[in-house]
Parts: C-alpha cells; sequence; structure tokens
C-alpha cells in the first residue's frame, strides 16, 4: 500500500503548487495506485508527526514499510520502482540522478527566493531594494537551463523524474513573465506540464483544495 501524506486545507495562493503534487505526478506516470493520508496544520506540528517529518512540512511518503519525506528522495524512491522514471542503465541513471539534485540546488533557491519576496514582501521598501539582484540570479539560472535544452526534449535522455523536480520548481515562477523570455525553457515546461499525468495529478490536488481555492 502507498500512502501520500498531505494537508487537508491550505491557503487560496498555495492550490495547485504544494508538493505533494510532485510526489502525485510521479506516482500517475508510473501507474503505482495510492491513497491520501489527510492533516491539519496543527497535526503536522505534533511529536507524532516530527517522527515521520522533522519539519512538520508535506508530503510523507508510506510504501511498504517504509517512510521518506523530501520531494527528491521520495521521487528517487520511487524511481527505484518505475523504470518509468528512472533508468535502469547506471550511466542514464546517473546523468537523471544529477538533474535532480540541480533542480532541487542549483535551481530552486533561486527562484524559491524570488517567488517568496514577490509573494509575501510586496512593497516593503527592503524587499524593492534586493528584487533587482534577486531576479538577476534567477535569470542567470533560466539562461543557463534555456541553453542546455538546446536540442533536447528533456534534461537527461528520455522524460524522467528529473524533469518532474525541475518543472516543478519552474512552477514557482507561475505569473512572473521570466521565464517566457527564454523559448526553449518555455517549450520545454508546456511539454512537460501537458503530460497527461500531470494534468490528473493538478487537477486531483486542486478538487482537493477547491474549497480553500474558491
Amino acid at each position: 500500500m502507498t500512502t501520500l501524506t498531505t494537508f487537508r486545507s491550505v491557503p487560496p495562493f498555495a492550490a495547485g503548487y504544494v508538493r505533494d503534487l510532485r510526489v502525485r505526478w510521479a506516482l500517475e506516470e508510473a501507474g503505482i495506485p495510492y491513497t491520501l493520508r489527510l492533516i491539519d496544520f496543527e497535526e503536522a506540528a505534533m511529536p507524532a508527526y516530527r517522527q515521520e517529518q522533522p519539519f512538520g512540512q508535506v508530503p510523507v511518503l508510506h510504501d511498504g514499510g517504509r517512510v521518506l519525506f523530501e520531494t527528491g528522495a521520495i521521487l528517487l524512491h520511487l524511481g527505484e520502482r518505475s523504470s518509468t522514471l528512472l533508468p535502469a542503465a547506471p550511466e542514464e541513471r546517473e546523468r537523471v540522478t544529477m538533474w535532480m539534485f540541480a533542480a532541487l540546488n542549483s535551481v530552486e533557491p533561486y527562484l524559491a527566493d524570488l517567488a517568496m519576496l514577490d509573494m509575501f514582501h510586496a512593497g516593503e521598501p527592503w524587499a524593492g531594494a534586493r528584487r533587482p539582484a534577486v531576479e538577476e540570479l534567477a535569470l542567470k539560472r533560466l539562461a543557463s537551463l534555456d541553453a542546455w535544452l538546446e536540442g533536447r526534449d528533456w534534461l537527461a535522455g528520455r522524460f524522467s523524474v528529473a524533469d518532474i523536480l525541475m518543472v516543478s520548481v519552474l512552477r514557482l515562477l507561475d505569473g512572473h513573465d521570466l521565464i517566457e523570455r527564454f523559448d526553449r525553457l518555455s517549450a520545454y515546461k508546456a511539454r512537460c506540464t501537458d503530460r497527461p499525468a500531470f494534468r490528473k495529478a493538478l487537477a486531483d490536488q486542486l478538487t482537493l483544495y477547491t474549497p480553500a481555492a474558491a
């Protein structure tokens, strides 16, 4: 039995972006059935849940007797279960793994910094002063990624968990009109989000959070 833990409800701005979406997407791509365990923010702060997720975040995945947190670790685990997500050949696996780490460490911090600045601190004088430098750093990462995609449909050969992570990171800038400055990157994001598994995962999350998003 595979069980995915996520929040029962979230603020409207978070609907469609809660990180369990990354895991839902991978599960849909791999054709792995799963059930949901829904928790409140109060439950996430309780000691029992902190034994599963020390930081009180979501998602957590229960897969048989294994309990995993952090989306990168969860997706790597699911890749071990499905060659649809992670190739069997060692060299191909290494390429995918490199790009998983790149999404989480070389791209996400810069994009998340900009997204958080605009979402939670817009209008504050210190944020206005800092924003140009933050945007410049994000654009440099996007430009490097766009350059890598020349002649490629996917990051590491065929579609993999690396693409799930990277596009989930790129979606942090939805509404910023930055990714749209890069033709290859925009096309790559569209290829990924047009996949039936992504559309299903997103629709399922939005259905869960419809009351909050209404």
